[in-house]
C-alpha cells in the first residue's frame, strides 16, 4: 500500500507548480548538515524544493508509519524509524548518524503528535548532537483541501496549483524552542505571502521549479 501511495503522490506532485524563496542569509554550500523544521501539516508542498543532499526522515514504528516510509522512500527521501514514546533515543541517534554522515535531516517541528504549531525538541536534540544548524521552512497554497478533523490540520494543495515554499535563516542548534517556533511561524507567514504571486525585490532568491 506505501508504494502504490508513493507512486501516486509522485504523480500528483509532479503536477504543482511552485515558487521556492531562499531568505539571502541561507547558504546552500554550508558544509553543517541542515536540520529543516517546517510544521507538521504543511509536508506536501515542501516536497517541490530540490533538496541540496540526500535527506532522512524519522517516521514512526506504527503500521501507519510502515506505509508512510514507503512512500518517502519513492519522494528520494532516506527512512530512519522511531518515535517520541518507542525506541525515541534509537530513532534519534540514527539520524544523528546520518546527519555525522552527510545528510541533511526533515524534522516535523510540532512532533508527530502535536500540540499544532508548538515546537518539540527532537528537531533541536538532533542538530546539537550532530553539529547541524535549524533550517525553518513554511509553505502555502492558495488552493488547498483541509483535513480539518486532522489534529495537524493536514493541507492538500489542488492538482495543478501553485503553491510556495520559504526556507529561512540558518539557527543555531542553541536557539531556544520559543525561538524556533517563532522562526517556522515566520517562514510559513512568508510563504503565505508569497503563494500566488512573485515577490519583488532583492531580499530573496526566487527559484521557479516543477516537482520532479
Amino acid at each position: 500500500m506505501g508504494t502504490v501511495l508513493g507512486a501516486v503522490a509522485r504523480l500528483y506532485l509532479a503536477t504543482l507548480r511552485a515558487l521556492v524563496v531562499l531568505d539571502p542569509a541561507l547558504d546552500l554550500g554550508d558544509p553543517r548538515p541542515f536540520v529543516l523544521c517546517f510544521w507538521h501539516g504543511d509536508q506536501l508542498p515542501l516536497f517541490c524544493w530540490k533538496r541540496r543532499r540526500p535527506t532522512v526522515a524519522l517516521v514512526s514504528l506504527s503500521p501507519d508509519g510502515q506505509m508512510q516510509a514507503r512512500a518517502l522512500c519513492w519522494q528520494g527521501l532516506a527512512v530512519e524509524r522511531g518515535s517520541t514514546s518507542r525506541a525515541g533515543a534509537r530513532g534519534l541517534f540514527a539520524i544523528v548518524r546520518r546527519l555525522r554522515a552527510g545528510y541533511d535531516a526533515a524534522f516535523a517541528g510540532d512532533g508527530p503528535r502535536g500540540p499544532i504549531h508548538v515546537a518539540a525538541p527532537g528537531a533541536r536534540a538532533a542538530a546539537e548532537l550532530a553539529g547541524a544548524v535549524l533550517v525553518p521552512m513554511g509553505s502555502a497554497a492558495p488552493h488547498a483541501l483541509t483535513l480539518k478533523k486532522a489534529w495537524d490540520q493536514f493541507r492538500i494543495p489542488l492538482p495543478f496549483t501553485r503553491v510556495a515554499v520559504h526556507l529561512g535563516a540558518p539557527l543555531p542548534a542553541s536557539t531556544s524552542l520559543d525561538e524556533l517556533e517563532a522562526a517556522i511561524a515566520q517562514a510559513s507567514s512568508l510563504a503565505e505571502r508569497s503563494a500566488g504571486m512573485i515577490p519583488s525585490g532583492h531580499d530573496a532568491v526566487l527559484r521557479r521549479a516543477r516537482c520532479a
